[in-house]
């Protein structure tokens, strides 16, 4: 075995031996802050599906909380989300719940999302990751006291690509959603065609993150220009328009430019049932997480010192809920 991926699975698993310890949902008292991990009486290729619920400080059970669900990249899993996003210890100072599902893979390894036109062995046996998420939404709500009115979604590349089609898929349970380093659609080669996600059930209020030097799903869209091989990615531009007009807007787009200039947002706002579309363009910035764990590395002084993605994604969400005679 070469030693890298001896290395690799090492590291897996040490993972799964420290996920091991993490506590199950129990059935009362639940307190927080704390993460549990929960696995499902849901299966995908023979394994249950699982997932991690983070429940943030000063959490009763008579209070319903928002619930944001924050959904991981290929070859990543929900523990390492919760690490890198921050999501967690938001949740502890704004008071949300937090879920992070784990995509498919081999004893938590390699694991990806059936987006459509996109990744890995998910995509390739057509799992059902809509249906499991909307599954692992509906046991939180079982299980925790969630304001329904207030569930929003979000991902990061493949899972982003997630994020869209679920948005899409399951609009009427969602109070509004977010992509980062992701599109909506493309094809896995020239000998497949195209796909791009549905029309959305309803108008849904979407937040777009994108850096503008991402080798992995260029921001032009085409082929990865890090890792080559036939995959094709619609770009950021055709993503920001199928909301812009599924959503509704008008085209009478509004931009200005944050930190330093480093970030241009482009918003649309006259939009129907109150959506709007925002895209955040970061400029000289790859495909990592754009957040305090990747941030920090960042020389001091520079502007993007202070960028949070999990922040003003956060502050998006918090201005968006579904109206009560329409919740499920």
């Amino acid at each position: 075995m070469k030693r890298p991926l001896a290395l690799m699975l090492f590291a897996v698993l040490l993972v799964q031996g420290l996920t091991g310890c993490t506590k199950t949902i129990p059935s009362d008292p639940i307190t927080g802050p704390s993460t549990y991990e929960q696995e499902m009486d849901l299966q995908a290729n023979g394994f249950n599906r699982t997932y991690r619920v983070h429940v943030p400080v000063g959490y009763e059970s008579k209070a319903a909380l928002p619930l944001v669900v924050v959904i991981h990249g290929a070859f990543d899993t929900a523990e390492g989300m919760e690490t890198y996003s921050g999501f967690s210890r938001l949740a502890d100072e704004e008071g949300f719940l937090v879920l992070y599902p784990n995509g498919m893979g081999l004893f938590g390894f390699l694991q990806h999302w059936n987006a459509g036109h996109c990744c890995g062995k998910a995509a390739k046996d057509g799992v059902d990751d809509v249906g499991f998420i909307a599954a692992a939404i509906q046991d939180v709500c079982a299980r925790l006291k969630v304001d329904r009115r207030r569930i929003y979604v979000l991902g990061f590349s493949n899972g982003g690509m997630m994020a869209y089609r679920f948005a899409a898929e399951r609009s009427h349970l969602l109070a509004a959603a977010a992509a980062l380093a992701a599109s909506i659609g493309g094809r896995p080669s020239d000998q497949d065609p195209s796909w791009c996600i549905p029309v959305p059930q309803e108008p849904l209020p979407i937040l777009i993150m994108h850096g503008m030097r991402d080798q992995d799903v260029p921001f032009e869209g085409g082929q990865s220009q890090r890792r080559g091989g036939p995959r094709t990615y619609w770009s950021v531009e055709d993503s920001v328009a199928f909301w812009v007009k599924h959503d509704g807007c008008t085209r009478d787009m509004k931009e200005s430019r944050v930190y330093g200039g480093q970030v241009a947002v482009r918003s649309w706002q006259d939009c129907q049932k109150n959506s709007e579309v925002i895209l955040y363009m970061i400029q000289d910035w790859a495909h990592d997480w754009p957040g305090t764990y990747f941030i920090s590395k960042l020389p001091e002084g520079h502007p993007l010192r202070d960028f949070d993605a999990a922040r003003i994604i956060w502050e998006f969400f918090k201005g968006h809920a579904r109206p009560s005679d329409v919740v499920d």
